[in-house]
């Protein structure tokens, strides 16, 4: 989440006046994540979460995400559908950008995961893939593996000013994955950016999974690395906590036991989405306007924990440190 927008409190409040959802009272920007411009919204009934969708988020793709919403809520899934208005329209523009109201779920997002709490999250995406199964929605993944190439070419060697030889480094990793990728594994709707500021808690249970903006039809078992690369790791991508990662697949499992193949699958889906992260990480560091209300994130934090999954690669590459 992120203010890339900002939205006078006059504009707001008409806003509101569409919905059933009281007066506002009081609005905040929220700064973590990078997509869109989002506001804790208090009026005099509720709290809601307002999204302004920016540019990486296609309004094309709002129906997608929005009737996924809906099929997990009605599942019983602790996830947040837009709130429609007096005349039953759940996607509407503000400030010149699409916008959505929010339902605001309780919880807080951790910083660092216990494994009783990787657990809880792991058997909460299990239990999403299980609600999906005959959700009939279809979306490319628009940061899958075929985007990674362009978007590399993209970023090009001004990736050597976050650290020298990032290009050419992510180049070798990229060719590497490409040969080994499990293309033939089951796909499904996934959440595909599960990180731990994705999932609400309340103690060791989870109250809601949040920010579903890159959802898409891609291999389930991705879901799963790029959780497990997110989750089981610092902030840094130095250390890692095997206990959490572990916990994770545990959690999983008791909805999807993995198979022998899906086993020997998961650390090259792991080292994608290393290098998914880095990828789009540098983009933002290279393209993030100086005065958006926006946390910027290292991308060597994703690149350093190749050095889990892959090691034999990871020696190969000397930027990773």
């Amino acid at each position: 989440m992120a203010v890339y927008t900002q939205v006078s409190a006059e504009a707001m409040s008409d806003f509101l006046a569409r919905f059933d959802a009281g007066e506002l009272v009081s609005a905040k920007g929220i700064a973590e994540g990078v997509e869109n411009s989002n506001y804790l919204v208090e009026t005099t009934t509720d709290r809601f979460i307002l999204t302004l969708y920016e540019k990486r988020v296609s309004a094309g793709d709002l129906p997608y995400f929005l009737s996924l919403l809906d099929h997990l809520a009605a599942k019983g899934l602790p996830v947040p559908p837009a709130i429609k208005d007096r005349d039953g329209r759940a996607i509407h523009e503000l400030a010149g950008r699409p916008a959505c109201l929010i339902r605001f779920l309780p919880g807080v997002s951790l910083s660092h995961p216990t494994p009783a709490q990787a657990l809880a999250a792991g058997e909460a995406m299990g239990a999403m893939h299980l609600a999906v199964a005959d959700f009939t929605g279809d979306r490319p993944n628009s940061m899958g593996i075929d985007t990674w190439a362009p978007l590399l070419e993209r970023c090009g060697e001004s990736l050597d000013q976050i650290v020298p030889g990032l290009y050419r480094d992510i180049a070798f990793a990229l060719n590497d994955v490409r040969a080994t990728w499990p293309s033939q594994l089951d796909a499904c709707a996934i959440h595909a950016d599960l990180f731990p500021d994705n999932v609400l808690m309340l103690g060791d249970r989870v109250t809601g999974l949040i920010d579903f903006y890159f959802a898409c039809t891609d291999l389930r078992l991705y879901d799963l690395a790029v959780m497990h690369a997110a989750w089981s790791f610092d902030a840094t991508g130095r250390e890692h906590d095997a206990e959490v990662g572990d916990a994770l697949i545990e959690g999983y499992e008791r909805h999807h036991p993995l198979t022998p193949e899906e086993h020997a699958a998961f650390s090259d889906l792991a080292v994608g989405a290393c290098i998914r992260f880095t990828l789009s990480r540098a983009w933002d560091w290279l393209n993030t306007p100086a005065d958006a209300l926006v946390t910027r994130k290292d991308p060597l934090a994703f690149w350093r924990r190749l050095r889990v999954y892959d090691p034999d690669l990871a020696a190969q590459l000397p930027s990773v440190a």
